[in-house]
């Protein structure tokens, strides 16, 4: 089965990382590109300032981009994906689920809303059971389901495998963020270089709300919230890509570096065609994982872990995630692949 699916926001610097990720995809065909007003109309060659490390697919560079607005996406397009900044996805996406989209949004906006499914497939894929309780509570003929934040789908699948075997207390995090989180515009040059940026404007509490809500329990009609306790530090550093953490884990039950290694490294995958085989690699060099050495594992999916000690109440860790797939485009086409195993499209 070929699914349409089209990208809102495909100019920016998410929306090319989707296109990179849907065009080779072997059950997604990219049947719409939306952008702002002054780009459609415009060929998407025109249209964008292509800076993906990749060629433009040839087949996507002469698609005309259309606005972004429910009447003008083909209505046989099954799957949207979403990379439009919140302010505009707040406002915009309700409007395509209402009109019978199902949208995988990485936009920020609705995260912690108590009806709209918050997933990373290889953690809670239950979650999306919430479709019915929105589809019921909202009205919507569509569906809308949303990724984390980049920081926090770094450190959620370790913190799940920990919380499985250990049970999870409390969660202190300092991030070291690259660059391309906030954009190609986001942070200067002179901001940057030779330079380390200690806040990230609404980082902080996408990481303490946005992991408790992922590490929570679905009953059938609402999700119950992780009683750990999640603080966090976001820092900005001039690396391109790859977010890496330093996370501080307090468990409920005693672990030793050997039991949590075990544990991140049988933490299960799920059979998906963007989901690695093995989610965790854990490294025992103590100065891995890297972003420039690791940030590209498996294809930008993988998560690596190391770094590991035991503390006087659990355990710490460093892990590393490449933010803009894993954290971002290829978060979002693995909902959609989910969307599509559970029957939603």
């Amino acid at each position: 089965m070929t699914v349409r699916v089209g990208v809102l926001g495909a100019t920016g610097a998410v929306g090319q990382r989707l296109i990179q990720q849907i065009d080779p995809h072997p059950d997604f065909e990219l049947a719409a590109l939306t952008a702002s007003s002054a780009s459609a109309g415009k060929s998407y060659r025109e249209a964008a300032k292509w800076r993906v490390d990749s060629p433009i697919p040839a087949d996507v560079a002469d698609t005309t981009v259309v606005a972004t607005d429910p009447d003008e996406v083909p209505d046989d397009v099954d799957l949207l994906f979403s990379s439009l900044p919140s302010s505009v996805g707040e406002e915009v996406e309700p409007a395509f689920v209402e009109a019978g989209y199902v949208m995988s949004s990485n936009s920020s906006n609705f995260r912690t809303d108590e009806d709209v499914p918050l997933t990373i497939p290889e953690v809670n894929a239950d979650h999306l059971g919430l479709i019915e309780v929105q589809r019921d509570e909202r009205g919507w003929d569509g569906a809308l389901v949303k990724n984390p934040n980049c920081s926090t789908i770094t450190m959620v699948p370790p913190l799940a495998a920990l919380d499985e075997a250990f049970g999870l207390t409390d969660v202190r995090v300092s991030t070291l963020q690259a660059v391309s989180g906030a954009g190609y515009s986001g942070v200067t040059s002179m901001e940057i270089i030779d330079n380390a940026i200690p806040h990230i404007g609404g980082e902080e509490k996408k990481m303490e709300t946005e992991s408790r809500k992922l590490l929570g329990e679905f009953d059938g009609a609402e999700v119950h919230w992780n009683d750990a306790e999640v603080a966090a530090s976001c820092n900005r550093i001039p690396t391109l890509d790859g977010h890496l953490e330093n996370v501080w884990a307090d468990t409920a039950e005693d672990v030793t570096v050997e039991d949590a290694a075990e544990a991140l490294r049988e933490y299960p995958s799920i059979d998906l065609p963007s989901s690695p085989d093995q989610l965790i690699k854990v490294f025992e060099d103590p100065d891995r994982p890297q972003p420039r050495l690791d940030r590209n594992q498996s294809d930008g999916m993988g998560i690596s872990v190391g770094g590991l000690q035991e503390t006087a109440d659990g355990l710490q860790f460093n892990c590393l995630a490449h933010n803009t797939i894993r954290g971002a485009a290829g978060a979002s086409v693995l909902n959609g692949e989910l969307l599509l195993e559970e029957g939603y499209i």
